[in-house]
């Protein structure tokens, strides 16, 4: 089966593991054009400030924002996209995040009422999702199965692509994990306004510290009702136990996370006290 590009896919996804029956291409709704090297699609090379994890004053507003996600599905399970920056620049801190986000999916389907689809982007022009699994053990094993590939971010695919699905079927939040923004920004801010209004928040979740991203991504946040918070790897634990924390919360509520605080998990415990 060929990618967005024509090309074959790579192995991984076009043989072993069952890959090939899970596995979609994303929604183009962007063409693909060269990048100029301007100010308003910055490159990697872009000067970077120095920025350390999210305060707790960030953090205090991610967690505000984590209260309006009490799932409103109807009698039906939750849905939250997933989506991952597979680039080069993610391979030195690629497994520790996989570990990370394997738990959370493992936390959620272990609560119930959640439906999770992964979307990631690599390489040049491959982006490529899921179907949307209950099984997190069953999505935790594909994202140990991806390798980074160098190329550009893709993150308009990623926002058309829960677009298209929220059409289809609401959808209660999207995180996603990155480090860079190299497209458009004026477009990118225009999907999240959609989602916005169509009540997707967008929760951005940014490795390291480049200054077009997090003009970016906090923008998006804003724009779609969701938050931006950024790490390093000093701050993995903080971050499992808060990622983990908001897909239980996203599947069954605030019952849930009393339900798993009362068992002793830290992370249920510290967004309860944060929701208040």
């Amino acid at each position: 089966m060929p990618d967005l590009t024509g090309r074959p896919l790579p192995a991984e996804a076009a043989n072993g593991g069952g890959i090939s029956k899970v596995f979609g291409s994303c929604a183009d709704r962007l063409i693909l054009m060269p990048v100029p090297n301007d100010k308003t699609t910055p490159t990697r090379a872009d000067e970077r400030t120095a920025t350390s994890s999210s305060s707790s004053g960030e953090i205090d507003a991610f967690l505000t924002r984590a209260k309006t996600l009490a799932p409103s599905t109807g009698g039906k399970r939750g849905r939250l996209m997933f989506a991952l920056d597979a680039t080069m620049s993610r391979q030195p801190t690629w497994d520790r995040a996989c570990k990370i986000q394997a738990e959370m999916f493992a936390e959620a389907a272990e609560v119930g009422g959640l439906e999770m689809q992964l979307v990631y982007f690599r390489g040049f022009g491959e982006c490529r999702a899921t179907k949307w699994l209950t099984d997190g053990g069953r999505l935790g094993a594909l994202m140990s199965s991806i390798t980074c590939r160098g190329g550009l971010t893709q993150i308009g695919k990623v926002l058309a692509r829960a677009l298209d699905e929220t059409a289809k079927a609401p959808i209660q939040a999207i995180v996603y994990i990155g480090d860079a923004m190299e497209e458009d920004v004026d477009r990118l801010c225009a999907r999240a306004g959609e989602l916005g209004l169509k009540k997707v928040p967008i929760f951005l979740f940014q490795e390291r510290g480049e200054r077009a991203a997090t003009m970016a991504f906090r923008e998006m946040a804003r724009l779609s009702g969701g938050a931006h918070l950024s790490f390093d790897g000093n701050a993995s634990q903080e971050l499992a136990r808060l990622l983990k924390a908001v897909a239980v919360y996203a599947a069954g509520g605030r019952k849930a996370l009393e339900s798993r605080s009362a068992g002793g998990d830290h992370g249920a415990r510290l967004l309860l006290e944060r929701l208040g």
